[in-house]
């Protein structure tokens, strides 16, 4: 099994090496990563942090993940997986140690749950539906974010190059 950082590190490269079909931001400094984590009360896991410092937020191929950033319009406040993860939590229930990565495009929400953090820190990848309070019947996507997310985007970036 990859690790959760290596799999973010060669996604970083995916990304970079794909520009045409990729776009991110700038990165995020540790007080803007830190300023989301206190307002979830909750911490990112290492492979997502490595993420968002490196870009904020980004999409590959169609993939789209929220990250964290501000712009000049909002100004300090924080958006992105913070701000999802908080608007879910007010409008739908989302349980409190989950947090928002993505949307799945079909009414659900991509989250990492921090109840299960393994040894490195990482935390699984599950499938939230608004409303649901049924943990058990939640699908998993997969051990950790960066293993999940660089999978999404090599099947998305194989996918968009065999269709030019």
């Amino acid at each position: 099994m990859m690790i959760a950082v290596e799999a973010s590190e060669k996604l970083i490269d995916l990304i970079l090496a794909n520009e045409e079909i990729a776009n991110h931001a700038e990165g995020c400094d540790e007080e803007v990563i830190s300023a989301a984590e206190r307002e979830m009360s909750i911490a990112f896991p290492p492979s997502y942090r490595r993420l968002i410092e490196k870009f904020g937020t980004w999409d590959i191929a169609g993939e789209e993940f929220l990250g964290v950033y501000q712009t000049p319009a909002m100004g300090e406040k924080v958006l992105g997986s913070a701000a999802e993860t908080l608007d879910a939590r007010n409008q739908y229930g989302l349980p409190s140690d989950l947090i928002v990565a993505m949307f799945d495009g079909m009414g659900g929400l991509i989250v990492l749950d921090a109840s299960q953090p393994d040894q490195q820190g990482e935390y699984p990848v599950l499938v939230w539906n608004p409303g649901s309070a049924d943990r058990e019947s939640m699908e998993k996507l997969g051990d950790n974010f960066g293993s999940f997310a660089l999978h999404q985007c090599q099947r998305a970036v194989t996918s968009w190059r065999e269709s030019e």
